[in-house]
């Protein structure tokens, strides 16, 4: 099993970011989907999650409306649209995914991760 992602960087505030986590080892079919972040001196925060049964999403009220998240499953690939980025969005990113129909918040209900990527938003 491995999961890696990419995508992040430095970007300035209003600006975007896609971040992709691929798959390998397992299919995304029937893995619920979760992006969580975790800022310096804060705890891990779910950002956005995605179900496995249906493909319904989810978002903390702190990113709704400019995050979008999405799957490719003939890429086996996880991705987090993210727009209109504002500096509280700095943090590492990390993707999730759960072998189950529904999502969760809780991260420690998931069974892989991404290594995290920092995405830094600033003038």
């Amino acid at each position: 099993v491995q999961v890696v992602e990419s995508g992040g960087g430095l970007v300035q505030p209003g600006g975007s970011l896609r971040l992709s986590c691929a798959a390998s080892g397992f299919s995304l079919d029937y893995y619920a989907i979760g992006w969580f972040r975790q800022a310096p001196g804060k705890e891990r925060e779910g950002v956005s999650l995605i179900d496995s049964i249906d493909d319904s999403s989810h978002y903390a009220d702190s990113v709704k409306g400019r995050f979008t998240i999405s799957r490719d499953k003939a890429k086996n690939t996880a991705y987090l649209q993210m727009n209109s980025l504002k500096p509280e969005d700095t943090a590492i990113y990390y993707c999730a995914f759960r072998e189950a129909e529904d999502s969760s918040w809780y991260p420690e209900l998931y069974d892989y991760w991404g290594q995290g990527i920092q995405v830094t938003v600033s003038s």
